[in-house]
């Protein structure tokens, strides 16, 4: 799941959220203080990442991918999850999803000062360009994966040709979403109930 996902994920407190962002920005142990919300989140985002890896429904759309671009397919199909779940967000929250974001990004400069170097320097862009947002458009998938491949040492081209594989599938894949994303949620909630 990419970064809406997570977030929405974690949408029982504001430690939470950055939480499930910071999943992608620090390593397990790596020595940081963050609230007893945010550590969890950190911790269940791995979870969460696991398990999509390994969810039949995910592991068949990712047999969707044609070619060299079959590597990065999991990549693509994080961040097309999160337009798919934007664009239905009305099932998943009763807030709107432009409340939601905005929340969020209110927590993200909250909190900027125990903000991780790597992401410090791009969560002001991340809010002034509305990353969660865009995922609501094709042309807001297109800039956040060209975003992404820029990050890959090498074959970053291979990863936007990959593209195309996504946009022939589209439907598919988002009927696989509707299945997958409420075994997801389940999912998260048991692991919560673990803890507490």
């Amino acid at each position: 799941m990419n970064y809406l996902a997570h977030i929405y994920l974690a949408r029982y407190s504001d430690e939470a959220m950055l939480g499930a962002l910071l999943g992608d920005f620090v390593k397990p142990n790596s020595g940081a203080q963050f609230s007893p919300d945010t550590e969890a989140e950190i911790l269940i985002h791995r979870k969460v990442d696991t398990f999509t890896d390994s969810h039949p429904v995910v592991l068949a759309a990712k047999g969707l991918f044609d070619g060299p671009g079959r590597r990065y397919s999991g990549i693509l199909l994080d961040v097309f999850y999160d337009r798919v779940l934007a664009l239905r967000w009305a099932r998943y929250s009763d807030v709107p999803l432009p409340e939601f974001i905005a929340r969020f990004y209110g927590a993200l400069a909250t909190h900027a000062g125990v903000l991780p170097p790597n992401l410090a320097r791009i969560a002001p862009t991340m809010i002034e360009q509305d990353w969660l947002g865009s995922y609501q458009s094709y042309a807001g998938i297109d800039i956040a994966i060209r975003r992404i491949s820029t990050r890959l040492s090498k074959n970053g081209d291979v990863m936007r040709d990959a593209l195309h594989d996504l946009k022939r599938h589209a439907d598919a894949i988002a009927d696989g979403f509707d299945v997958f994303f409420p075994e997801l949620i389940t999912f998260v909630e048991s692991q919560r109930n673990e803890r507490q």
